[in-house]
């Protein structure tokens, strides 16, 4: 395959067109660095802001840690906010852009409970006119900095809208498009339809289209965007665990640099980098409770066999003994290697 000419977004030219997907409590600042340390992606979108912690007078202390880390790094970054009003959703884009956000993504994809319960996420689907006054706000909040929008297929089997949004969401100044291949009820079961994305694909006039959705090495990434029709593709759930994933897919697909997959005790140095960068970012008892799923990802998908070990692990040193004796030795099963 050749490698496509770079998407600009306002000022910012991407990278390699395969992107890491927000995900709340997992790309955060230490998750962004390692994949940065491991041949990075052509962007990397933050977990998901609630726009509604951001404007709190007191913001609870995970959301104070994550506001001040939404932006550091060389590599492009998006910041991704949700929410159902539109004046919390305007000033905290103008919050993060104030922070440095060069980029402001808009969740109306999340699927879990606690945010389309309270009309966010993916509940935005059902009310498309709600919906583009949220996207008319977000973007007269921060005319200088391209806004882009994470959907899903739709609501429901009887609710497939994403071309309609699409559409909506274009005129009124959108500049990129992800569209997840599920629609909300799916949540994460059975497969994505990447076809069924080809919808949002065809529209005449639009902008650059991510595809998503249960791509996870080089030879989904290149069925994704085969089926799909869309200009980069997105992972999630793929790098967890394996944050050089996206660099090893790009490698495949275009012929990038090669990251180094780390293996035996440079797996072991890498998995206590990570941890660190966590205890250092959130303290160590929240950095304690934080790490503590990454470290399970890592074991599944480089074949540790101690990964109840790691995650009973008492404290950091317990933890650094566990890493070693796990990974030191271990034999890559799905990361890529």
């Amino acid at each position: 395959m050749t490698l496509p000419e770079p998407i600009l977004l306002g000022e910012t030219r991407l990278g390699p067109p395969v992107f890491l997907a927000p995900m709340a409590g997992i790309t955060d600042l230490p998750f962004r660095r390692a994949v940065a340390r491991h041949g990075g992606a052509g962007l990397m979108v933050s977990e998901m802001v609630a726009s509604t912690e951001m404007v709190t007078p007191r913001p609870s202390t995970r959301a104070a840690v994550r506001a001040k880390a939404l932006t550091e790094g060389s590599l492009p970054v998006s910041v991704q906010i949700a929410g159902r009003e539109a004046g919390a959703m305007a000033e905290t884009a103008r919050i993060v852009a104030g922070m440095g956000a060069r980029i402001i993504d808009i969740n109306m994809g999340c699927p879990a409970k606690k945010v389309t319960g309270g009309l966010s996420g993916a509940a935005l689907m059902r009310d498309l006119d709600h919906a583009l006054g949220l996207i008319e706000a977000v973007i007269a909040a921060v005319p200088d900095l391209p806004v882009t929008l994470k959907m899903r297929l739709g609501w429901d089997g009887d609710c497939i809208n994403a071309p309609e949004l699409a559409v909506r969401a274009a005129a009124a100044g959108v500049r990129m498009l992800t569209v997840h291949g599920r629609t909300r009820a799916q949540f994460y079961t059975g497969q994505a339809d990447w076809h069924r994305i080809g919808a949002v694909a065809n529209l005449s006039g639009r902008p650059p289209l991510v595809a998503n959705g249960d791509v996870v090495d080089a030879a989904s990434a290149r069925l994704a965007l085969a089926q799909s029709g869309a200009d980069a593709v997105m992972v999630g759930r793929g790098a967890q665990g394996a944050p050089w994933k996206l660099a090893l897919i790009a490698h495949e697909l275009w012929g990038t640099p090669r990251p180094d997959v780390p293996q035996g005790a440079r797996l072991a140095d890498a998995v206590a980098e990570h941890y660190d960068d966590i205890l250092s970012l959130y303290g160590r008892e929240l950095g304690l409770r934080v790490a503590r799923k990454h470290l399970g990802w890592y074991a599944e998908a480089n074949g540790a066999p101690n990964r109840a070990e790691l995650l009973r692990a008492p404290d950091a040193t317990a933890t650094h003994a566990a890493i070693r004796a796990g990974f030191a030795d271990a034999a890559p099963t799905g990361a890529g290697a």
